[in-house]
Protein backbone atom coordinates (compact mmCIF):
# COMPACT_ATOMS: atom_id res chain seq x y z
CA UNK A 1 0.00 0.00 0.00
CA UNK A 2 2.85 2.54 1.11
CA UNK A 3 4.92 2.34 -2.65
CA UNK A 4 1.24 2.51 -4.17
CA UNK A 5 0.30 5.62 -2.30
CA UNK A 6 4.17 7.31 -3.06
CA UNK A 7 3.80 6.57 -6.70
CA UNK A 8 0.35 8.19 -6.56
CA UNK A 9 0.73 11.26 -4.58
CA UNK A 10 4.40 11.57 -6.36
CA UNK A 11 5.25 10.54 -9.49
CA UNK A 12 8.64 11.85 -8.87
CA UNK A 13 9.14 8.54 -6.94
CA UNK A 14 8.51 6.55 -10.01
CA UNK A 15 11.59 8.13 -12.23
CA UNK A 16 13.85 9.81 -9.41
CA UNK A 17 15.82 6.53 -8.63
CA UNK A 18 16.13 5.84 -12.25
CA UNK A 19 17.83 9.36 -12.72
CA UNK A 20 21.02 9.42 -15.24
CA UNK A 21 23.89 11.57 -17.27
CA UNK A 22 22.05 11.43 -19.94
CA UNK A 23 18.39 12.15 -19.04
CA UNK A 24 20.23 15.07 -17.52
CA UNK A 25 21.93 16.65 -20.45
CA UNK A 26 18.61 16.33 -22.61
CA UNK A 27 16.84 18.14 -19.87
CA UNK A 28 19.33 20.98 -19.21
CA UNK A 29 18.85 21.41 -23.47
CA UNK A 30 15.19 21.50 -23.12
CA UNK A 31 14.80 23.49 -19.56
CA UNK A 32 17.22 26.20 -21.56
CA UNK A 33 15.00 26.14 -24.39
CA UNK A 34 11.59 26.65 -22.71
CA UNK A 35 12.70 28.86 -20.32
CA UNK A 36 14.28 31.17 -23.30
CA UNK A 37 10.46 30.60 -24.53
CA UNK A 38 9.05 31.29 -21.40
CA UNK A 39 10.62 34.65 -20.35
CA UNK A 40 9.12 36.82 -23.49
CA UNK A 41 5.47 34.97 -23.18
CA UNK A 42 4.87 35.67 -19.54
CA UNK A 43 5.77 39.36 -20.03
CA UNK A 44 3.17 39.45 -22.85
CA UNK A 45 0.51 37.35 -21.12
CA UNK A 46 0.53 39.51 -18.30
CA UNK A 47 -0.42 42.69 -20.81
CA UNK A 48 -3.48 40.04 -21.66
CA UNK A 49 -4.09 39.82 -18.07
CA UNK A 50 -4.14 43.62 -17.58
CA UNK A 51 -1.41 43.15 -14.86
CA UNK A 52 1.92 44.89 -14.80
CA UNK A 53 4.36 42.25 -17.01
CA UNK A 54 6.30 41.72 -13.66
CA UNK A 55 3.38 39.43 -12.49
CA UNK A 56 3.69 37.31 -15.95
CA UNK A 57 7.02 36.49 -14.31
CA UNK A 58 5.63 35.81 -10.73
CA UNK A 59 2.52 33.51 -12.21
CA UNK A 60 5.89 31.28 -14.48
CA UNK A 61 8.82 29.63 -11.94
CA UNK A 62 6.37 28.11 -9.14
CA UNK A 63 4.64 25.43 -11.38
CA UNK A 64 8.16 24.54 -12.92
CA UNK A 65 9.06 23.11 -9.21
CA UNK A 66 6.42 21.49 -7.96
CA UNK A 67 4.96 19.84 -11.36
CA UNK A 68 8.61 18.34 -10.93
CA UNK A 69 7.39 16.24 -7.85
CA UNK A 70 4.01 16.12 -8.27
CA UNK A 71 3.23 16.06 -12.34
CA UNK A 72 2.72 12.68 -14.32
CA UNK A 73 3.71 13.85 -17.73
CA UNK A 74 7.33 15.05 -18.52
CA UNK A 75 6.70 16.92 -21.52
CA UNK A 76 4.16 19.32 -19.60
CA UNK A 77 5.00 22.32 -18.41
CA UNK A 78 3.04 24.76 -16.14
CA UNK A 79 2.83 28.76 -16.51
CA UNK A 80 1.15 31.90 -17.58
CA UNK A 81 -1.08 31.29 -20.78
CA UNK A 82 -3.34 33.46 -23.32
CA UNK A 83 -6.59 31.62 -22.24
CA UNK A 84 -5.74 31.95 -18.65
CA UNK A 85 -4.76 35.48 -18.83
CA UNK A 86 -8.05 36.32 -20.95
CA UNK A 87 -10.36 34.82 -18.29
CA UNK A 88 -8.82 36.26 -15.30
CA UNK A 89 -8.63 39.64 -17.08
CA UNK A 90 -12.40 39.46 -17.56
CA UNK A 91 -12.69 39.61 -13.81
CA UNK A 92 -9.38 40.95 -12.25
CA UNK A 93 -10.03 44.21 -13.54
CA UNK A 94 -6.32 44.96 -13.24
CA UNK A 95 -5.82 44.78 -10.19
CA UNK A 96 -3.07 42.71 -8.54
CA UNK A 97 -4.88 42.06 -5.29
CA UNK A 98 -8.08 40.40 -7.25
CA UNK A 99 -5.30 38.70 -9.33
CA UNK A 100 -3.46 36.93 -6.60
CA UNK A 101 -6.29 35.91 -4.57
CA UNK A 102 -8.14 34.54 -7.62
CA UNK A 103 -4.83 32.15 -8.17
CA UNK A 104 -5.47 31.12 -3.98
CA UNK A 105 -9.26 30.75 -4.90
CA UNK A 106 -8.95 28.77 -8.26
CA UNK A 107 -5.87 26.24 -6.51
CA UNK A 108 -8.06 25.34 -3.70
CA UNK A 109 -11.04 24.33 -5.69
CA UNK A 110 -8.58 22.12 -7.94
CA UNK A 111 -6.70 20.79 -5.01
CA UNK A 112 -10.05 19.89 -3.48
CA UNK A 113 -11.57 18.19 -6.92
CA UNK A 114 -8.34 16.50 -6.37
CA UNK A 115 -8.81 15.00 -3.28
CA UNK A 116 -12.25 14.20 -4.06
CA UNK A 117 -11.49 12.60 -6.61
CA UNK A 118 -14.08 14.41 -8.52
CA UNK A 119 -11.22 14.31 -11.29
CA UNK A 120 -14.54 13.15 -13.89
CA UNK A 121 -16.23 16.09 -13.95
CA UNK A 122 -13.92 17.65 -16.75
CA UNK A 123 -14.92 14.86 -18.66
CA UNK A 124 -18.76 16.42 -19.37
CA UNK A 125 -16.64 19.41 -21.01
CA UNK A 126 -16.78 18.24 -24.88
CA UNK A 127 -15.13 18.63 -27.64
CA UNK A 128 -17.54 21.01 -29.95
CA UNK A 129 -17.01 23.30 -26.51
CA UNK A 130 -13.54 23.70 -26.36
CA UNK A 131 -12.98 24.08 -29.83
CA UNK A 132 -15.42 27.00 -29.53
CA UNK A 133 -14.12 28.39 -26.59
CA UNK A 134 -10.93 27.80 -28.26
CA UNK A 135 -11.05 29.48 -31.41
CA UNK A 136 -13.11 32.98 -30.00
CA UNK A 137 -10.37 32.96 -27.33
CA UNK A 138 -8.35 33.01 -30.16
CA UNK A 139 -9.78 35.61 -32.04
CA UNK A 140 -10.43 38.14 -29.04
CA UNK A 141 -6.47 37.53 -27.77
CA UNK A 142 -5.32 38.13 -31.43
CA UNK A 143 -7.61 41.35 -31.98
CA UNK A 144 -7.54 42.70 -28.51
CA UNK A 145 -3.07 42.93 -29.52
CA UNK A 146 -3.93 44.92 -32.82
CA UNK A 147 -3.59 48.22 -30.69
CA UNK A 148 -0.35 47.85 -28.92
CA UNK A 149 0.17 46.92 -32.61
CA UNK A 150 -0.69 50.29 -33.57
CA UNK A 151 0.60 51.91 -30.32
CA UNK A 152 -2.73 52.86 -29.32
CA UNK A 153 -4.70 53.51 -26.07
CA UNK A 154 -7.53 53.52 -23.80
CA UNK A 155 -9.57 51.09 -26.00
CA UNK A 156 -12.55 49.27 -24.45
CA UNK A 157 -12.09 45.64 -22.94
CA UNK A 158 -15.03 44.36 -24.30
CA UNK A 159 -14.61 42.48 -28.17
CA UNK A 160 -17.38 44.61 -30.04
CA UNK A 161 -16.24 47.95 -28.64
CA UNK A 162 -12.78 47.26 -28.84
CA UNK A 163 -13.14 45.85 -32.53
CA UNK A 164 -15.15 49.65 -33.41
CA UNK A 165 -12.87 51.84 -31.57
CA UNK A 166 -9.27 50.23 -32.86
CA UNK A 167 -11.01 51.12 -36.84
CA UNK A 168 -12.11 54.16 -35.43
CA UNK A 169 -9.02 55.45 -34.04
CA UNK A 170 -6.55 53.94 -36.98
CA UNK A 171 -5.86 57.34 -37.90
CA UNK A 172 -3.88 57.98 -34.74
CA UNK A 173 -1.80 54.77 -35.01
CA UNK A 174 2.27 55.56 -34.15
CA UNK A 175 4.04 54.78 -37.20
CA UNK A 176 6.89 53.79 -35.32
CA UNK A 177 4.84 51.01 -33.03
CA UNK A 178 3.43 49.80 -36.06
CA UNK A 179 6.48 48.98 -38.46
CA UNK A 180 8.38 47.78 -35.19
CA UNK A 181 5.16 45.49 -34.79
CA UNK A 182 4.40 44.30 -38.50
CA UNK A 183 8.35 43.54 -38.51
CA UNK A 184 8.21 41.38 -35.96
CA UNK A 185 5.17 39.62 -37.01
CA UNK A 186 6.73 38.99 -40.41
CA UNK A 187 9.79 38.04 -38.47
CA UNK A 188 8.01 35.33 -36.33
CA UNK A 189 5.71 34.14 -39.27
CA UNK A 190 9.13 33.24 -41.09
CA UNK A 191 10.58 31.42 -38.19
CA UNK A 192 8.20 29.34 -37.60
CA UNK A 193 7.40 28.80 -41.45
CA UNK A 194 11.43 27.44 -41.48
CA UNK A 195 11.31 25.33 -38.55
CA UNK A 196 8.12 23.82 -39.87
CA UNK A 197 9.49 23.29 -43.63
CA UNK A 198 12.89 22.47 -42.33
CA UNK A 199 14.03 19.01 -43.11
CA UNK A 200 16.57 17.04 -40.97
CA UNK A 201 19.57 16.36 -42.44
CA UNK A 202 20.57 12.40 -42.76
CA UNK A 203 23.45 10.88 -41.78
CA UNK A 204 25.57 10.86 -44.89
CA UNK A 205 25.70 14.70 -44.65
CA UNK A 206 28.48 16.57 -43.57
CA UNK A 207 28.76 17.79 -39.83
CA UNK A 208 28.78 21.52 -41.06
CA UNK A 209 25.46 20.99 -42.57
CA UNK A 210 24.00 19.15 -39.21
CA UNK A 211 25.46 21.86 -37.56
CA UNK A 212 23.52 24.59 -39.85
CA UNK A 213 20.55 22.95 -38.92
CA UNK A 214 21.15 22.74 -35.89
CA UNK A 215 21.80 26.19 -35.31
CA UNK A 216 18.57 27.52 -37.46
CA UNK A 217 16.06 24.94 -35.48
CA UNK A 218 17.52 26.47 -32.83
CA UNK A 219 16.97 30.17 -34.02
CA UNK A 220 13.40 29.39 -34.98
CA UNK A 221 12.67 27.41 -31.59
CA UNK A 222 14.00 30.35 -29.78
CA UNK A 223 12.42 32.49 -32.01
CA UNK A 224 10.27 34.22 -29.51
CA UNK A 225 12.91 35.67 -27.23
CA UNK A 226 15.07 36.68 -30.48
CA UNK A 227 12.40 39.15 -31.55
CA UNK A 228 12.23 40.37 -27.96
CA UNK A 229 15.73 40.65 -27.96
CA UNK A 230 15.85 42.85 -31.27
CA UNK A 231 12.78 44.84 -30.89
CA UNK A 232 14.37 45.96 -27.28
CA UNK A 233 17.91 46.75 -28.83
CA UNK A 234 16.11 48.92 -32.05
CA UNK A 235 13.88 50.86 -28.92
CA UNK A 236 17.11 50.67 -26.82
CA UNK A 237 18.87 52.92 -29.26
CA UNK A 238 16.31 55.59 -30.20
CA UNK A 239 15.17 56.59 -26.79
CA UNK A 240 19.44 57.04 -26.00
CA UNK A 241 19.05 59.54 -28.99
CA UNK A 242 16.35 61.24 -27.17
CA UNK A 243 13.66 59.74 -30.10
CA UNK A 244 10.53 58.41 -28.72
CA UNK A 245 9.29 56.29 -31.82
CA UNK A 246 8.04 53.43 -29.54
CA UNK A 247 5.26 52.82 -27.12
CA UNK A 248 7.91 50.43 -23.98
CA UNK A 249 6.62 48.55 -21.44
CA UNK A 250 8.03 51.11 -18.70
CA UNK A 251 8.85 51.03 -15.22
CA UNK A 252 8.70 47.45 -13.78
CA UNK A 253 8.80 46.53 -10.32
CA UNK A 254 12.67 44.74 -9.26
CA UNK A 255 13.93 41.88 -7.94
CA UNK A 256 11.84 38.42 -6.89
CA UNK A 257 8.41 38.80 -5.41
CA UNK A 258 8.20 38.61 -1.70
CA UNK A 259 7.06 35.48 -0.39
CA UNK A 260 3.55 36.24 1.72
CA UNK A 261 0.00 35.08 1.73
CA UNK A 262 -2.32 36.16 -0.35
CA UNK A 263 -4.28 39.56 0.83
CA UNK A 264 -7.94 39.18 1.77
CA UNK A 265 -9.12 42.24 1.84
CA UNK A 266 -8.18 45.37 0.04
CA UNK A 267 -8.36 49.30 0.52
CA UNK A 268 -9.88 51.17 -2.39
CA UNK A 269 -8.58 54.99 -3.41
CA UNK A 270 -11.62 56.13 -2.12
CA UNK A 271 -11.19 54.12 1.67
CA UNK A 272 -13.63 51.61 0.80
CA UNK A 273 -12.68 48.11 1.87
CA UNK A 274 -13.48 44.66 -0.12
CA UNK A 275 -13.18 41.80 2.32
CA UNK A 276 -12.44 38.40 1.28
CA UNK A 277 -15.95 37.05 1.93
CA UNK A 278 -17.34 39.88 -0.90
CA UNK A 279 -14.58 38.90 -3.39
CA UNK A 280 -15.28 35.12 -3.58
CA UNK A 281 -19.19 36.09 -3.86
CA UNK A 282 -17.95 37.61 -7.35
CA UNK A 283 -15.28 35.24 -8.24
CA UNK A 284 -16.63 31.49 -7.87
CA UNK A 285 -18.61 32.15 -10.87
CA UNK A 286 -15.84 32.67 -13.25
CA UNK A 287 -13.62 30.39 -10.91
CA UNK A 288 -15.75 27.26 -12.94
CA UNK A 289 -14.52 28.35 -16.28
CA UNK A 290 -10.90 28.85 -15.20
CA UNK A 291 -10.83 25.61 -13.57
CA UNK A 292 -12.16 23.78 -16.65
CA UNK A 293 -10.20 25.62 -19.26
CA UNK A 294 -7.17 23.93 -18.32
CA UNK A 295 -8.38 20.56 -19.57
CA UNK A 296 -8.46 22.23 -23.05
CA UNK A 297 -5.09 22.69 -23.15
CA UNK A 298 -3.76 19.41 -21.75
CA UNK A 299 -3.54 16.90 -24.33
CA UNK A 300 -2.57 13.89 -22.32
CA UNK A 301 -4.12 10.34 -21.36
CA UNK A 302 -2.90 10.72 -17.71
CA UNK A 303 -4.41 11.12 -14.30
CA UNK A 304 -6.80 13.90 -14.23
CA UNK A 305 -6.81 13.81 -10.14
CA UNK A 306 -2.93 14.31 -10.49
CA UNK A 307 -2.80 16.58 -12.71
CA UNK A 308 -5.58 18.98 -10.68
CA UNK A 309 -3.50 18.61 -7.37
CA UNK A 310 -0.82 19.24 -9.36
CA UNK A 311 -1.97 22.64 -10.87
CA UNK A 312 -4.25 23.33 -7.89
CA UNK A 313 -1.24 23.21 -5.07
CA UNK A 314 0.57 25.61 -8.03
CA UNK A 315 -1.97 28.12 -8.05
CA UNK A 316 -2.13 27.64 -4.17
CA UNK A 317 1.60 28.55 -3.55
CA UNK A 318 1.64 30.97 -6.44
CA UNK A 319 -0.69 32.77 -4.79
CA UNK A 320 2.57 33.53 -1.80
CA UNK A 321 4.75 34.80 -4.80
CA UNK A 322 1.75 37.27 -6.31
CA UNK A 323 0.91 34.71 -8.89
CA UNK A 324 -2.14 34.65 -11.11
CA UNK A 325 -3.83 31.62 -12.21
CA UNK A 326 -1.54 29.56 -14.66
CA UNK A 327 -2.21 26.29 -16.21
CA UNK A 328 -0.10 23.93 -19.31
CA UNK A 329 0.99 25.43 -22.20
CA UNK A 330 0.57 23.57 -25.51
CA UNK A 331 2.52 26.06 -27.43
CA UNK A 332 5.90 25.33 -24.27
CA UNK A 333 5.11 22.08 -23.94
CA UNK A 334 5.45 20.95 -27.73
CA UNK A 335 9.13 22.94 -27.26
CA UNK A 336 9.69 21.08 -24.39
CA UNK A 337 8.80 17.54 -26.40
CA UNK A 338 10.72 18.49 -29.66
CA UNK A 339 13.93 19.11 -27.65
CA UNK A 340 13.73 16.01 -26.07
CA UNK A 341 12.70 16.02 -22.55
CA UNK A 342 13.37 13.14 -20.61
CA UNK A 343 12.06 13.55 -17.44
CA UNK A 344 9.93 16.96 -15.59
CA UNK A 345 12.89 17.78 -13.94
CA UNK A 346 13.62 19.75 -17.28
CA UNK A 347 10.91 22.56 -15.54
CA UNK A 348 13.51 23.21 -12.66
CA UNK A 349 15.80 24.28 -15.41
CA UNK A 350 12.91 26.48 -16.70
CA UNK A 351 12.14 27.78 -13.21
CA UNK A 352 15.91 28.93 -12.83
CA UNK A 353 16.20 30.97 -15.81
CA UNK A 354 12.71 32.76 -14.83
CA UNK A 355 13.75 33.47 -11.45
CA UNK A 356 17.55 34.46 -12.87
CA UNK A 357 15.39 37.07 -15.45
CA UNK A 358 13.47 38.45 -12.12
CA UNK A 359 16.65 38.94 -9.71
CA UNK A 360 19.13 40.56 -12.71
CA UNK A 361 17.20 41.32 -16.22
CA UNK A 362 13.89 43.24 -15.13
CA UNK A 363 15.60 46.90 -15.54
CA UNK A 364 16.47 45.95 -19.04
CA UNK A 365 12.33 45.16 -19.40
CA UNK A 366 11.74 48.53 -19.44
CA UNK A 367 12.80 48.95 -22.88
CA UNK A 368 10.66 46.34 -24.59
CA UNK A 369 8.34 47.87 -27.06
CA UNK A 370 4.81 46.84 -26.36
CA UNK A 371 4.49 46.24 -30.29
CA UNK A 372 6.78 43.14 -29.81
CA UNK A 373 5.24 41.64 -26.95
CA UNK A 374 1.41 41.72 -29.13
CA UNK A 375 3.43 40.36 -31.82
CA UNK A 376 4.54 37.45 -29.94
CA UNK A 377 1.30 37.17 -28.35
CA UNK A 378 -0.33 37.03 -32.11
CA UNK A 379 1.35 34.44 -33.27
CA UNK A 380 1.29 32.08 -30.53
CA UNK A 381 -2.55 32.66 -30.28
CA UNK A 382 -3.12 32.38 -34.07
CA UNK A 383 -2.48 28.26 -34.32
CA UNK A 384 -5.49 27.97 -32.04
CA UNK A 385 -8.06 29.23 -34.53
CA UNK A 386 -8.36 26.28 -35.95
CA UNK A 387 -10.80 26.61 -38.89
CA UNK A 388 -11.04 23.31 -39.62
CA UNK A 389 -12.77 22.14 -36.55
CA UNK A 390 -16.23 23.43 -37.86
CA UNK A 391 -15.59 21.05 -40.94
CA UNK A 392 -14.75 17.89 -39.07
CA UNK A 393 -17.81 18.48 -37.08
CA UNK A 394 -20.15 19.05 -39.77
CA UNK A 395 -18.79 15.38 -41.64
CA UNK A 396 -18.91 13.38 -38.55
CA UNK A 397 -22.08 15.16 -36.82
CA UNK A 398 -24.22 18.13 -37.89
CA UNK A 399 -25.89 18.29 -34.83
CA UNK A 400 -22.40 19.20 -32.56
CA UNK A 401 -22.09 22.58 -34.68
CA UNK A 402 -24.31 23.72 -32.20
CA UNK A 403 -22.77 23.91 -28.93
CA UNK A 404 -19.65 24.62 -31.19
CA UNK A 405 -21.28 27.81 -32.54
CA UNK A 406 -23.04 29.00 -29.08
CA UNK A 407 -19.47 28.81 -27.35
CA UNK A 408 -18.06 30.44 -29.77
CA UNK A 409 -20.73 33.04 -30.70
CA UNK A 410 -21.53 34.04 -26.60
CA UNK A 411 -17.54 34.01 -25.75
CA UNK A 412 -17.16 37.58 -28.36
CA UNK A 413 -19.41 38.82 -25.36
CA UNK A 414 -17.45 37.01 -22.32
CA UNK A 415 -15.59 34.32 -22.82
CA UNK A 416 -16.94 32.55 -19.47
CA UNK A 417 -20.49 33.15 -20.43
CA UNK A 418 -19.76 31.34 -23.70
CA UNK A 419 -18.03 27.93 -21.88
CA UNK A 420 -21.28 28.02 -19.84
CA UNK A 421 -23.32 28.34 -22.60
CA UNK A 422 -21.95 25.49 -24.88
CA UNK A 423 -22.15 23.22 -21.84
CA UNK A 424 -25.52 24.16 -20.84
CA UNK A 425 -26.57 23.03 -24.85
CA UNK A 426 -24.14 19.77 -25.01
CA UNK A 427 -26.04 18.94 -21.62
CA UNK A 428 -29.14 19.36 -22.91
CA UNK A 429 -28.45 17.30 -25.88
CA UNK A 430 -27.09 14.30 -23.98
CA UNK A 431 -30.19 14.33 -21.32
CA UNK A 432 -32.48 14.46 -24.60
CA UNK A 433 -31.20 11.19 -26.40
CA UNK A 434 -31.27 9.89 -23.09
CA UNK A 435 -35.47 11.15 -22.98
CA UNK A 436 -35.66 10.05 -26.43
CA UNK A 437 -33.69 6.86 -27.13
CA UNK A 438 -34.57 5.33 -30.93
CA UNK A 439 -36.79 2.58 -30.71
CA UNK A 440 -36.95 -0.16 -33.27
CA UNK A 441 -40.31 -1.89 -33.71
CA UNK A 442 -40.56 -5.15 -35.79
CA UNK A 443 -43.66 -6.90 -36.67
CA UNK A 444 -43.10 -10.53 -36.19
CA UNK A 445 -46.63 -11.49 -35.18
CA UNK A 446 -46.40 -9.53 -32.16
CA UNK A 447 -43.94 -6.51 -31.60
CA UNK A 448 -40.91 -6.47 -30.85
CA UNK A 449 -39.13 -3.39 -29.90
CA UNK A 450 -35.42 -2.64 -29.37
CA UNK A 451 -33.74 -0.04 -27.47
CA UNK A 452 -31.01 1.67 -28.96
CA UNK A 453 -29.18 2.71 -25.15
CA UNK A 454 -30.44 2.52 -21.88
CA UNK A 455 -33.55 2.63 -19.57
CA UNK A 456 -33.48 5.89 -17.54
CA UNK A 457 -36.32 7.51 -15.65
CA UNK A 458 -36.62 10.49 -17.94
CA UNK A 459 -37.36 7.47 -21.23
CA UNK A 460 -39.86 5.75 -19.56
CA UNK A 461 -42.26 8.25 -20.89
CA UNK A 462 -41.14 8.29 -24.47
CA UNK A 463 -41.35 4.43 -24.27
CA UNK A 464 -44.62 4.59 -22.64
CA UNK A 465 -46.05 6.48 -25.41
CA UNK A 466 -44.71 4.27 -28.31
CA UNK A 467 -46.32 1.06 -26.66
CA UNK A 468 -49.33 2.57 -26.19
CA UNK A 469 -49.78 4.00 -29.79
CA UNK A 470 -48.67 0.64 -31.95
CA UNK A 471 -49.79 -1.83 -28.97
CA UNK A 472 -52.43 -0.90 -26.41
CA UNK A 473 -54.55 2.13 -28.17
CA UNK A 474 -55.01 -0.17 -32.01
CA UNK A 475 -57.19 -2.75 -31.97
CA UNK A 476 -56.85 -5.56 -31.47
CA UNK A 477 -54.25 -4.80 -28.64
CA UNK A 478 -50.84 -6.44 -29.26
CA UNK A 479 -48.38 -8.43 -27.49
CA UNK A 480 -44.69 -6.84 -27.23
CA UNK A 481 -41.76 -8.36 -26.56
CA UNK A 482 -39.05 -5.44 -24.85
CA UNK A 483 -35.56 -6.15 -25.70
CA UNK A 484 -33.53 -5.47 -22.60
CA UNK A 485 -29.59 -6.36 -23.95
CA UNK A 486 -28.62 -2.73 -23.49
CA UNK A 487 -30.38 -1.82 -20.34
CA UNK A 488 -28.40 -2.03 -17.72
CA UNK A 489 -29.65 -0.72 -14.69
CA UNK A 490 -32.99 0.69 -13.73
CA UNK A 491 -34.13 3.31 -11.03
CA UNK A 492 -37.15 3.35 -9.01
CA UNK A 493 -39.37 5.82 -11.59
CA UNK A 494 -38.87 3.04 -14.05
CA UNK A 495 -40.10 0.07 -11.93
CA UNK A 496 -43.11 2.35 -11.28
CA UNK A 497 -43.88 3.17 -14.56
CA UNK A 498 -43.29 -0.30 -15.70
CA UNK A 499 -45.66 -1.65 -12.67
CA UNK A 500 -48.68 0.67 -14.30
CA UNK A 501 -47.94 -0.44 -17.81
CA UNK A 502 -47.89 -4.41 -17.02
CA UNK A 503 -50.93 -3.24 -15.50
CA UNK A 504 -52.49 -1.76 -18.71
CA UNK A 505 -51.40 -5.22 -20.67
CA UNK A 506 -53.47 -6.85 -17.80
CA UNK A 507 -56.41 -5.38 -18.58
CA UNK A 508 -56.15 -5.83 -22.25
CA UNK A 509 -55.50 -9.13 -22.01
CA UNK A 510 -52.40 -9.01 -23.38
CA UNK A 511 -48.39 -9.61 -22.26
CA UNK A 512 -45.51 -7.72 -22.24
CA UNK A 513 -42.27 -9.89 -22.37
CA UNK A 514 -38.94 -8.87 -21.44
CA UNK A 515 -36.22 -10.31 -23.01
CA UNK A 516 -32.56 -10.69 -22.75
CA UNK A 517 -32.55 -9.10 -18.92
CA UNK A 518 -29.12 -8.71 -17.37
CA UNK A 519 -29.38 -10.45 -13.57
CA UNK A 520 -28.69 -6.84 -11.31
CA UNK A 521 -31.73 -5.24 -13.97
CA UNK A 522 -33.72 -8.71 -12.82
CA UNK A 523 -33.56 -8.35 -9.24
CA UNK A 524 -34.41 -4.70 -9.17
CA UNK A 525 -37.57 -5.44 -11.43
CA UNK A 526 -38.23 -8.59 -9.06
CA UNK A 527 -37.60 -6.43 -6.28
CA UNK A 528 -40.29 -4.23 -7.27
CA UNK A 529 -43.33 -6.45 -7.23
CA UNK A 530 -44.50 -5.86 -10.78
CA UNK A 531 -47.99 -7.98 -11.58
CA UNK A 532 -47.33 -10.36 -13.59
CA UNK A 533 -44.01 -10.13 -14.57
CA UNK A 534 -42.58 -12.51 -17.65
CA UNK A 535 -39.40 -12.77 -19.05
CA UNK A 536 -37.27 -14.90 -21.01
CA UNK A 537 -33.38 -15.30 -22.06
CA UNK A 538 -33.76 -14.47 -26.06
CA UNK A 539 -36.72 -12.95 -28.47
CA UNK A 540 -36.91 -16.39 -30.08
CA UNK A 541 -37.88 -17.80 -26.88
CA UNK A 542 -40.30 -15.20 -26.18
CA UNK A 543 -41.92 -15.37 -29.57
CA UNK A 544 -42.42 -19.05 -29.15
CA UNK A 545 -44.27 -18.37 -25.88
CA UNK A 546 -46.30 -15.71 -27.59
CA UNK A 547 -47.36 -17.97 -30.42
CA UNK A 548 -48.18 -20.61 -27.97
CA UNK A 549 -45.74 -23.39 -28.59
CA UNK A 550 -44.12 -23.41 -25.40
CA UNK A 551 -44.55 -21.76 -21.83
CA UNK A 552 -42.94 -19.58 -18.77
CA UNK A 553 -41.06 -21.23 -16.47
Amino acid sequence: LEPYICDSWFPVLSWLPHYNLRWLQMDLVAGLTVGLTTVPQALAYAEVAGLPVQYGLYSAFMGCFIYCVFGTSKDVTLGPTAIMSLLCASYMGSDPVYAVLLSFLCGSIQAAMAILRLGFLLDFISYPVIKGFTCAAAITIGFGQVKNIFGLKNIPQQFVLQVYYTFHRIPEARLGDVVLGLSCLALLVSLTWMKTDLVSPSPEHPTYVKVAHGLVWGCATIRNVLVVIMASCVAFSFEISNHHYFTLTGQTAKGLPPFKPPAFSETKANGTIIYFKEIVLVSNFFLIAISKAFGSQNGYRIDTNQELFAIGLTNIMGSFVSAYPVTGSFGRTAVNSQTGVCTPAGGVVTGVIVLLSLAFLMPVFYYIPKASLAAVIICAVAPMADWRAPLQLWRVRKLDLLPFMVTFLVSFWEVQYGIVGGVLVSGAMLLYHMARPHIEVHDHGVLVMDLDSGLNFPATEHLNQVIYSQALHVSPPRCVVLNCHHISSVDCTVVHELKDLLKQFRLRNVSLVFSGLKNSVLEVLLAGDLPGLKYTDSIETALQILSGNTHFD
